[in-house]
Order: structure tokens, then C-alpha cells, then sequence
């Protein structure tokens, strides 16, 4: 989706920032910046800024940032087209009308048409539910001891028992066959045309802005399958999405459950329990970690304790780490999922365990320990040597050393014991080394070498970071580097990029940080950094000589490792001279911040 810079920009600073965060934040003014608590992770504290000035935000927590298209973007979890129409249609802005390929539209209006069916066959399902006919499927949420707002909140419903009332609702609705085929809600074929669900009790499934997208049905009786979803269409993937997220992503909770069942989540967040989600109907996939990283950084896996309960945990976890998301188990003993625990013992008694979930590598080794016979000296000797194995999965010395204080207390075996056996098995794979303290390049000199060069680049990249904050934090020391450093002495690519606008805008007296992040706004990770380039808390910076001193290095550090990669590249003697000479002047070259 293709918009004009101007266009973004005019629906940016049609849009203050202060006013839009204000409608989703209580913020209070502290010197020339608001603050308040910050609304994409949970605090007690506010570290979450929004800069009048510079019309952006940052959470100096959880390192949030951006400007008023992205705050949209983020808490609305809004595509940019859809915060860009959000934004314009509240400033009055009228966008051009979007080019599309006939390729592109017939796909939009195709996606548009689904969502509309799903919307109708939502409501359909609702209806019936509170017929006398659907009587028996109301009956059985209220078995299930769901309140009449819990059934509205969720709009579940029921499909009739006869084999094509949809089908001819939809219809008389004007929607032919083939659009209605698309949508998985009928099966049409030459021997007749039925619905696909019947005699079910109904669950939308609703994507993170609370559009249908698909369904999931429970048979009432003894039918097979017992559970039924949606086929994946062009609205609908399956492994993209999570029940219950359009509710659970505005929870202020700092972490998720993450559990098997419709029910268990409908039964949890009726107990209180908002940011409880499950995957659809099959095994969670990376993709629903990666979605669910957008809002927290820990998920407590709620599922089912029972041995199918425990071998989705044990699958679970490796895909939670794997994205980077930290994950504990929780133990619903005696009861068999969520929904059973919480009906027997209580909201209270299920918050009590969340607080104690187990870690999950913690619990991977409980489960590991099941298949030995720890009574018998041979079989725990095994048992140990399986978890010093397992702990080798942990490449960072200091974390893997946490974690093996942690089993050896755990399992009872002598901490010393335990971190020998995990580094001897670790030395014959290349994984670590009698002090524990490895290193992915090794103890040899050219393993040394790489670190060194490693360090000196990370150093060099922090440097460029660091002035580059300076300078856009206090444009006015840029009359201070004026003729000494410039956008090419920034020689990492997103740095020099972003130097290049900064130095350009800066010169023409328009520095806009806010406008510079709209270059970076299809890329995630890009905006983030340079969006904490903009908001680094350098309110007492250069104040006192050993600050000054600090600025003073850091634009010298920078302008010689320009020289030496300079120095490197000379294609003549005169232009390495030139440099030498440079390199030469940088050595007595005094930076006067003061005058």
C-alpha cells in the first residue's frame, strides 16, 4: 500500500500526538514532556514519554516508540492503511483513492465479501441460539456456567439441525455459490448443498480488530468430529491467529495464558482472567509466537494436565523460545484443564498458581525425570547425564550456570557435580570449558582475534549510535562537529541513512524527527532503532567536564575510525597522504563545548 510522503506527513501534524495518546493514556505533564504508564507493557511507574516537540513517544521500559501513525498502528494493532485512514478521517484529511492491480481488487473485494459473510453468519448462529429450536445449545452453555453477557461478549451461537438454513439465509441475502463455496461455511456439490455446520454450538473466531473470520463448532451428542473449524480461506489462517487475542491484547497483565480450548479461554476471562488465548483447533505454530511477542514478553501455558496436556506444553516451549518469549507451565492438579480448576476452586486459587508456575525448563526436566527409575542408582546416574545434556541447550556461560544451580537444587544432586559433568559433555561438542565461562569463538588465538574484532565493531557501532542521539537531542552541537564528522563518517548502513537526513535537515534549520521515521515505517525492526536513536534520556548530558569529555571522544572515536577505514581503502599516495595528515590533525584537534 502505497501512500505520497506528503500525504503522511499531513495526516501526521493534522494529528497531534499529545491528543491521540491522551485518549488512550492518562498523562501528565512533567517540563516540556507528558508522561504516563506505559500502555504496551505492564508498570507500576511511568517511563512512558510523549514529546510535544518532537510529536513522538518512547517507553524508556520496553523501548516503544515512534509517532502518532505508529502509536495507532501498535495499540490498535492496525495495518498502516488502516491507522492512515483511522488518523485522516478524524483530521478531515480526504487520501487519494489507492491504485489497485485488477488482480488486487478483485482479492480486496473478495476478502471484503468474506468478512461480510462471516459478520452475517455470526449473527445468524446468535440469533438461533435464542430460538426455542437452539434451546439445547444455550442449555449447554449454561451448563457450562457462562452468563448471558459472557455468550453476547463472545456472540456464540447455534446451527440449526436441518442441513441448509445458512445456506439459504446467505443466499436470500444475494450471495451466489461460488463466494459462499470460499467461505467454508458450505459444502456445494452435485448431490446437494449442506452446511457445514449443524447441530453445533457455535464460536466465531474473531481476528485481533474483532472481524469474524471464521468459525468453530462443538457437536451437541455423540457426532463426529466433536469439534469442527473452519477450512483456511482468504480471511482465515489458522496458524496466524489466536482465540480470544482481540480481547487479551488491551490486557494490562505482563504476561499471557496461552491455553487448548475455546472454552478455556471464554471460562478464564469470565473469571477475570482477560489475556487468556488459545490456538485454533491445531498445534501452536511460530507464527502464533511471533504474534503473541507483540504483546508480552512471558506466556504461562494453561493447557490440559493430562499426558496429551503435557506433550503440547513440551512442544510448545522450544516454539516460545525460539522467538524469544519466555514461558512457564502452570499445574492444574488435580483438575484436568482451566475451566474445571477455576469452577471448583476459584479465581483467587488460579491467580495463586499462576504466581507459583514452574518455569519451563524446569519443567521439561520434571517431565525428563518420568522415564527413569530415580529409586535405582544406575537409572538416576542416567537421569543426570540426560539433564546435563539438556542443559547444554543454553549457549550463554552465565545463564546456563543459573540454570544449573537451579536443577541441582531442584533434583538434589551436588551443584560442583552437576557443572563439571555439563562442562565435560560441553568440551567434547565444542560447547564450553572447564571454568564454565565458554566463548562461541573459542580460547584460541584466532578465537580470541574474532572476539576482539567483535567488540571493537560493537564499540564503533555504540559511538555512532551515541553521537548520533547527541545531535539530534542538542541540535545545537552541530556547530560544534561542523567540518569535523558528517553523515559518511557513519559508516553502518542505517546509521549512515539516518545521518544523512538528520545532517540534510539540520542545515536547512527543519530537523523533524518525527517526519524522518515515516522512512522507516515498513520496517519493524528498523523503526524501533532509529526510534530509540530519537529518545535517549539525555537530559543532564554535558553537563559537567566528564560529560563534555564523553562528547569530545566519542565524535573523535568516530571521525578516526572513518579515517582508518579510509586509510585501508586509498586507491593513491596522495590520497593516503591526505589522510595521514588527517589522522595526524584529529590527534590536537580540541572540541570547545562551552563557547
Amino acid at each position: 500500500m502505497y501512500y505520497p510522503e506528503e500525504v503522511i506527513e499531513e495526516v501526521r501534524t493534522r494529528n497531534d500526538i499529545v491528543d491521540i495518546v491522551s485518549q488512550y493514556v492518562n498523562l501528565q505533564k512533567k517540563g516540556s514532556n507528558y508522561f504516563g504508564l506505559c500502555p504496551f507493557h505492564n508498570e507500576k511507574s511511568p517511563s512512558f514519554s510523549v514529546s510535544p516537540q518532537k510529536q513522538m513517544y518512547y517507553c524508556f521500559g520496553c523501548g516503544a516508540g515512534g509517532n502518532v501513525i505508529t502509536f495507532v498502528m501498535e495499540y490498535e494493532n492496525d495495518t498502516f492503511p488502516e491507522a492512515m485512514k483511522r488518523l485522516a478521517d478524524r483530521a478531515g484529511v480526504k487520501l487519494p483513492e489507492i491504485e489497485y492491480t485488477q488482480e488486487e481488487r478483485a482479492r480486496e473485494d473478495k476478502r471484503s465479501t468474506l468478512l461480510e459473510i462471516n459478520k452475517l453468519a455470526a449473527n445468524y448462529f446468535y440469533y438461533h441460539l435464542h430460538q426455542p429450536h437452539g434451546k439445547i445449545g444455550y442449555e449447554y452453555f449454561k451448563k457450562r456456567a457462562l452468563s448471558d453477557d459472557t455468550i453476547r461478549r463472545f456472540g456464540l451461537g447455534f446451527a440449526n439441525k436441518t442441513g441448509n438454513d445458512l445456506y439459504q439465509y446467505l443466499r436470500a441475502k444475494g450471495y451466489g455459490d461460488e463466494i459462499l463455496k470460499e467461505s467454508g461455511l458450505v459444502t456445494i456439490e452435485e448431490r446437494g448443498t449442506y452446511d457445514k455446520f449443524w447441530n453445533r454450538v457455535m464460536f466465531p473466531i474473531m481476528d485481533v480488530n474483532s472481524r469474524v473470520i471464521g468459525f468453530g463448532g462443538r457437536v451437541l451428542g455423540d457426532g463426529e468430529p466433536k469439534y469442527l473449524n473452519s477450512p483456511e480461506t482468504l480471511v482465515f489462517d489458522k496458524s496466524r491467529n489466536l482465540y480470544g487475542l482481540n480481547y487479551a491484547r488491551t490486557s494490562r497483565e505482563k504476561y499471557m495464558l496461552l491455553c487448548e480450548g475455546y472454552m478455556d479461554v471464554i471460562a478464564m476471562q469470565q473469571a477475570g482472567f482477560q489475556n487468556a488465548v488459545a490456538s485454533l483447533g491445531t498445534a501452536f505454530t511460530s507464527q502464533q509466537a511471533m504474534l503473541l511477542k507483540r504483546y508480552t514478553e512471558l506466556v504461562i501455558l494453561t493447557y490440559d494436565s493430562d499426558g496429551a496436556g503435557v506433550k503440547a506444553a513440551l512442544r510448545a516451549i522450544p516454539i516460545l523460545r525460539n522467538v524469544g518469549l519466555s514461558a512457564k507451565v502452570l499445574n492444574l492438579k488435580p483438575y484436568k484443564d482451566p475451566d474445571e480448576f477455576i469452577k471448583n476452586m476459584g479465581a483467587d486459587a488460579f491467580r495463586e498458581r499462576i504466581a507459583n508456575a514452574k518455569n519451563s525448563f524446569l519443567f521439561e526436566i520434571e517431565v525428563l525425570k518420568r522415564d527413569y527409575q530415580m529409586q535405582d542408582p544406575e537409572q538416576r546416574t542416567k537421569f543426570i547425564h540426560a539433564a546435563a545434556e539438556k542443559l547444554l541447550e543454553f549457549t550463554e556461560p552465565l545463564e546456563r550456570d543459573n540454570y544449573i544451580q537451579a536443577v541441582a537444587g531442584e533434583q538434589m544432586i551436588p551443584y560442583k557435580d552437576l557443572r563439571n559433568l555439563v562442562n565435560r559433555l560441553g568440551l567434547s561438542r565444542g560447547v564450553g570449558d572447564r571454568s564454565g565461562q565458554n566463548s562461541e569463538y573459542g580460547n584460541s588465538p584466532g578465537g580470541r582475534e574474532k572476539r576482539k574484532k567483535v567488540d571493537r565493531d560493537e564499540g564503533i557501532r555504540r559511538s555512532q549510535r551515541l553521537l548520533l542521539t547527541w545531535l539530534i537531542e542538542k541540535p545545537k552541537l552541530f556547530e560544534k562537529v561542523r567540518g569535523i564528522v558528517g553523515p559518511d563518517d557513519f559508516d553502518e548502513p542505517l546509521y549512515h541513512q539516518v545521518a544523512e537526513m538528520v545532517f540534510a535537515e539540520q542545515e536547512k534549520g527543519t530537523l523533524n524527527p518525527a517526519e524522518i521515521l515515516n522512512h522507516f515505517i515498513n520496517d519493524e525492526e528498523q523503526y524501533k532503532e532509529v526510534a530509540a536513536l530519537f529518545h535517549a534520556n539525555l537530559k543532564e548530558s554535558l553537563n559537567n567536564d566528564e560529560q563534555k569529555k564523553a562528547f569530545s571522544d566519542t565524535v573523535l572515536k568516530v571521525r578516526k575510525h572513518s579515517l582508518d577505514e579510509a586509510s585501508r581503502s586509498a586507491s593513491d599516495i596522495v590520497q593516503l597522504q591526505k589522510i595521514i595528515q588527517e589522522q595526524a590533525a584529529l590527534k590536537t584537534l580540541h572540541i570547545d563545548i562551552d563557547s
